[in-house]
């Protein structure tokens, strides 16, 4: 493992200097980021994501008691896309990092796009994965349109400057940035003030801003799986599995979630009223906590060394 470059601290995540690393696997070489101590708990982020949004994730979803890896999947940031199209191949190359670690078991969490890997990841390594947590996260095959944004993104990701002039917007005026994300005025508010979530929410918003051509290939190779055939058997899943999910949520609709949590046969579904797909923000507190009961409900094991 080679470090690489020391991060910025993200604002709301109260993490600072972090090292990102380059970790040689079968496949080629996976950007990383590890911290803190106790049970091993693996992040995989969404589309237009990268490691960034992985440390987002952790601190929006849990304590900080755990020993978290967040990667940048095939495609994002410094991982190329070459390490594995498919949800099987960058399962496998999770437990590859795993093992570059020294961590035999995990839990996945995993949030949108990331819902596919930490499927298969449980699917194929079911004797490393302790369990799984999917946050809106994607588990069959979508056929809802792209939205506009996404073709926006992609053109502006070639324009010069307009990123950097977006991002000063957003930082300028967060509750208006957030209008599409939260339609609802009260629950918007309460978001983007909120002395935590707000700055989480606003690092997530600015993240996708930051290198975004180095998110765009590994961003469409996940809409192009996603919208192929997720035929998976899932009643052979015995992982405990705790399934997030807003009933409003436009980009993966709940019926995905409800689908999931009758399929696996260890799985409990948490169904956010009126949330949206950015529900682990508008009802953190509730999220966390949720998260919080099912991790301690696991039999208790002693850190990875």
């Amino acid at each position: 493992m080679a470090p690489v470059a020391r991060l910025g601290s993200i604002p709301g995540a109260g993490i600072e200097n972090l090292h990102t690393e380059i970790i040689q696997t079968s496949r080629g070489s996976v950007e990383c980021v590890a911290w803190g101590q106790g049970p091993a708990v693996l992040l995989l982020h969404g589309a237009m994501g990268g490691y960034d949004q992985g440390i987002i994730l952790a601190c929006t979803a849990c304590y900080p008691r755990f020993r978290f890896i967040s990667i940048s999947r095939p495609g994002y940031l410094g991982t190329p896309l070459a390490c594995g199209r498919t949800a099987q191949e960058q399962a496998d190359l999770c437990a590859e990092v795993l093992d570059a670690y020294g961590i035999r078991h995990a839990v996945a969490i995993a949030v949108s796009g990331g819902g596919p890997i930490a499927l298969q990841f449980a699917l194929r390594h079911a004797e490393r994965c302790r369990a799984l947590v999917m946050i809106s996260a994607c588990s069959s095959r979508l056929d809802v349109p792209l939205p506009l944004q996404w073709y926006v993104m992609k053109l502006i990701a070639r324009i010069p400057g307009v990123t950097t002039a977006m991002r000063r917007r957003i930082e300028k005026d967060p509750e208006k940035a957030a209008k599409r994300s939260i339609p609802d005025d009260v629950l918007r508010k309460q978001t983007v003030r909120d002395p935590e979530t707000g700055p989480l929410f606003l690092a997530l918003q600015t993240s996708t801003l930051d290198r975004m051509s180095a998110r765009l290939s590994g961003s469409e190779n996940d809409i192009r799986q996603t919208r192929s055939d997720m035929s998976w058997t899932l009643d052979s899943l015995t992982t405990p599995t705790l399934v997030i999910h807003g009933t409003s949520d436009k980009i993966v609709p709940f019926a995905q979630a409800q689908a999931l949590a009758r399929q696996v046969r260890n799985a409990e579904l948490m169904a956010i009223e009126e949330g949206e797909h950015v529900c682990i923000f508008t009802h953190r507190n509730q999220v966390r906590a949720e998260i919080d009961d099912f991790l301690n409900s696991l039999a208790t094991e002693a850190p990875e060394p």
